[in-house]
């Protein structure tokens, strides 16, 4: 007999792996909410087609010890750069979240989550908050989440060569 990590017979014969995967999939969709919700924040604030991300960068690039990492990638990438990478995070976060929610190509969302994740510390917007997700990232790029729950499984039957819906 077939059958997949959700169903009845599997949650029964395997009573503590199919905990680990729901909560597995709750931390997912908790994730994808965090993403959901950046996106949010950013386009009622106008980030996409304001300078407000570049008063952010160097608000904080005068917090910053000068001539540290964070303050030279500040000065050097970011805020010239300010108005596309307000699109690339917040158009990112839209994208990840939403893929994260549907289960498709779930390890390239973790992935992009990751960069993102560690783009933001390298800006000086390091705090607590930072590490788990990328811990979280990580897991969610090894563990196959998006065939537990999510569009990948089928896309992976229908594309078995495509690293998208593994």
């Amino acid at each position: 007999m077939t059958y997949t990590c959700l169903d009845r017979d599997f949650l029964t014969k395997h009573p503590l792996k199919s905990a680990g995967i729901i909560l597995f999939l709750i931390g997912r969709y908790l994730f994808a909410a965090f993403f959901i919700y950046g996106f949010w924040h950013k386009f009622v604030n106008g980030w996409l087609w304001t300078d407000l991300m570049n008063a952010y960068f160097t608000e904080r690039l005068g917090e910053l010890a000068a001539g540290s990492f964070q303050a030279i990638y500040l000065e050097q990438f970011a805020i010239p750069l300010a108005l596309p990478i307000a699109w690339i995070v917040t158009i990112g976060e839209l994208i990840i979240g939403i893929c994260l929610v549907l289960g498709l190509a779930v390890r390239a969302n973790a992935a992009f989550a990751l960069f993102l994740v560690l783009n933001f510390a390298a800006g000086g917007y390091y705090n607590l908050t930072l590490p788990p997700f990328m811990v979280y990232s990580v897991l969610m790029m090894i563990l196959p989440s998006g065939q537990w729950l999510g569009m990948d499984r089928k896309l992976h039957r229908e594309h078995p060569d495509s690293v998208w819906f593994r």
